[in-house]
């Protein structure tokens, strides 16, 4: 029998679901079995919890015939549940480091017989990744978070009473208070931080606005109604007060047209339960319990707004500039957004207005094929108009062109986004491409790299997502990482990359004549270099003596170069006269095209390292500066590790070790030809070359 039994229950928690499990596994207290409850999830968590248990044997996957709800998820958990005591984490929270050898040291010095009911030490993380204490007292523990996972029951006390979480919203309440009340007499508390909670942006009940809230002033009905002994109920009724305000005054949970019914609800809640010697507190309470018992909202306004004055000021303020901001953007184009949306028109832009590549350039010709009756227009920087295939319609990026074609089209299509705070019309449509799967940290995980985030504003990257309507994604990886980095309403599209179908589609005359358009004469092999940018220096530093490292790869093989395109009017990459066979190619236009005609890729941590799988080549991951970068942007995987699935192929972390590979043959092994399967396996699960089809086909209908 293991000494923790820890129930996980999942349902759309896809992108955080990994975090939450390793939470667990790493523990330094091993003695548990971890117990994944899938209630019916419509994304990957089945899968991703599948995965776990496939690898580690203290891991089970238990699977519910169709969506149930937490509290019966729980309820499966624990019924399947051997240990001796019962831990509950919801799928987005962690358990902190320690904090199950913290639990087990504290179970043991509690003396005999072990506590029916532990509590812990919990703190909350916002979607900012801002770390924020419980700040509750253990003085009373009826007055602890009554949530599932800020405690340890002891099983057989759990199962002896019935205890079982109901159906709906904030069922929590009635099996915890219970249990409280059940385990007076044998309750211990570990004053120590253990459960980290999640504050979702979106995708959870707390966090979503609704009349669902409503429900918690049954749960707690429920519970007085389950509680005979009138002091229990006495010692009740001041906790579950300060809980039904939390969630009436909070405008994540009752939203304002909501707000008065909800006061009405629990004023009468207040009424008919308040103990018959109930005094309301002293302090900032005590006037928001006396509007309950008097059943004047408007009082409680009146209180409200007195509390909260200063902080009212400021949100006005913050209001009156966002306020001033549309204004001026209405300025921009009033008339035009009070006309039709254009059905027949699409907007497209690439990498902040640089032209016609990545994914909406695949979508773009996709749908003049598939849906030719919709016009496609591109938006472009001033200083790029000059780079565009001949006959492109655009418009240029601020342009009275621009702001009327972002008014009336239907269609948004974007791999970054597009500038100048537009207002997203109802019915506008926008699909977020991306433009590459994630290595390095993304959108709110930026924050905490500075050197990454340097510029950025986090509030302006949440709007931008709120703007999306789609997400599109190349393998389950990213869909995880943009669902947690971006957290909105968006849907995720799992379709694949429209970039990437000419890997699929193209054919030996086409490659042929890419790579003599390159200069790569019959019979060469074209190495490829493409190293990505840093955020901690300033322009383009190879780290590689290019001519040098063409000189040992012979006349038989040509250097392709390419920077990344943040340095493309400052790489200028002149091979030495004596060799001629470094190419600098970092004005090309589309990187698909300088794939196709490379023969293997040497990269460090560049996105391009995942698409380039697709092609079957092989992969060289040259990173002398493995450390710098990781600790100065942060990355979601060691591509250095050598584990399948992570790295690419051959690995060189220093100029020598890259000649020698190529010296003697190691950058195409056997060995590496196992790890580019993997990977490929791994990062490029829906490519096939059709993906431009099925987007075009699921956005432009």
């Amino acid at each position: 029998m293991p000494l923790f039994s820890v129930v996980v229950p999942v349902y759309r928690v896809q992108g955080y679901l990994r975090e939450c499990l390793e939470s667990v596994l790493n523990q330094s207290c091993g003695d548990f079995e971890l117990i994944v409850v899938d209630d019916h999830s419509p994304d990957a968590c089945g899968a991703i919890a599948a995965e776990y248990a496939e690898r580690d044997a203290r891991v089970r996957l238990l699977s519910t015939a169709a969506h149930a709800g937490t509290g019966a998820a729980r309820n499966a958990g624990a019924g399947q549940a051997c240990g001796r005591h019962l831990l509950f984490l919801d799928g987005d929270d962690i358990l902190l480091p320690g904090a199950l050898e913290a639990v087990a040291d504290r179970l043991a010095t509690a003396g005999e017989p072990e506590p029916d009911l532990l509590l812990l030490g919990h703190d909350s993380i916002d979607w900012w990744g801002d770390v924020h204490p419980a700040g509750v007292s253990f003085d009373d523990p009826l007055g602890a978070t009554p949530a599932a996972w800020n405690r340890v029951f002891r099983r057989d006390f759990f199962v002896r009473h019935g205890l079982r979480f109901p159906d709906g919203p904030y069922g929590d309440v009635l099996p915890v208070h219970q249990a409280t009340l059940l385990a007076a007499d044998n309750t211990a508390v570990l004053d120590e931080v253990c459960v980290r909670w999640r504050e979702r942006r979106s995708g959870s009940v707390s966090t979503t606005p609704g009349r669902h809230h409503f429900a918690i002033t049954e749960q707690y009905a429920y519970l007085l109604a389950a509680t005979p002994d009138a002091a229990d109920r006495a010692r009740l009724f001041p906790y579950m007060i300060r809980h039904l305000l939390a969630v009436l005054t909070d405008p994540g949970r009752i939203a304002a047209p909501d707000r008065a019914d909800f006061f009405r609800a629990v004023s009468d809640h207040y009424r008919t339960h308040r103990p018959d010697d109930y005094q309301p507190p002293a302090g900032e309470a005590g006037p928001r319990h006396r509007a309950l018992a008097a059943g004047s909202y408007a009082a409680f306004r009146a209180v409200r707004a007195a509390d909260s004055g200063l902080a009212h000021g400021r949100a006005v303020l913050g209001a009156g500039k966002k306020a001033l901001r549309r204004q001026v953007l209405r300025t921009a184009y009033r008339a035009d957004l009070h006309r039709p949306l254009d059905p027949d028109l699409a907007v497209y832009g690439a990498y902040w207005n640089r032209g016609v590549s990545c994914n909406p350039a695949a979508i773009h010709r996709k749908a003049r094929e598939l849906a030719p009756h919709i016009r496609g227009v591109w938006v472009v920087g001033s200083r790029y108009r000059d780079r565009l295939p001949e006959g492109t319609d655009h418009v240029i990026e601020g342009s009275r062109g621009y702001w009327q074609v972002m008014a009336r089209a239907t269609y948004l299509v974007n791999n970054s986004g597009f500038p100048g705070g537009f207002t997203k019309r109802p019915g506008q449509i926008y699909l977020q491409t991306h433009h590459g799967t994630p290595l390095k940290t993304m959108g709110l995980d930026q924050r905490r790299y500075p050197a990454g985030g340097h510029g950025i504003s986090f509030a302006k990257v949440l709007d931008h997502a709120d703007q999306w309507d789609y997400s599109l994604s190349a393998n389950q990886h990213s869909t995880e990482v943009w669902e947690r980095v971006y957290p909105s309403t968006y849907e995720a599209l799992n379709l694949g990359y429209p970039r990437n179908d000419v890997y699929f589609t193209s054919a030996a005359d086409d490659i042929a004549r890419i790579r003599a358009g390159l200069g790569i004469e019959p019979g060469q092999r074209a190495v490829l270099y493409a190293p990505t940018h840093r955020d901690y220096q300033q322009g383009f530093h190879p780290r590689l003596d290019l001519a040098r490292f063409a000189d040992l790869l012979g006349p038989s093989c040509v250097l392709l170069v390419r920077a990344h395109y943040y340095y493309r009017e400052a790489a200028h990459l002149a091979p030495r006269p004596r060799t001629g066979h470094v190419i600098d190619v970092t004005d090309h236009p589309s990187t698909e095209e300088l794939a196709l005609a490379a023969d293997v890729l040497i990269t460090d941590y560049s996105s391009l390292m995942f698409d380039y799988a697709c092609l079957d080549r092989p992969v060289v991951v040259y990173a002398p500066d493995w450390q710098a970068y990781r600790l100065s942007r942060g990355t979601y995987l060691d591509p250095l590790s050598g584990r399948l699935g992570d790295t690419p192929g051959a690995i060189a972390t220093s100029e020598p070790e890259l000649r020698d590979l190529f010296r003697h043959d190691g950058w195409d092994t056997d060995a590496t030809a196992k790890l580019r399967e993997a990977f490929r396996a791994r990062f490029c699960p829906y490519e096939d070359g059709r993906a431009a089809e099925r987007v075009v086909r699921r956005v432009f209908g």
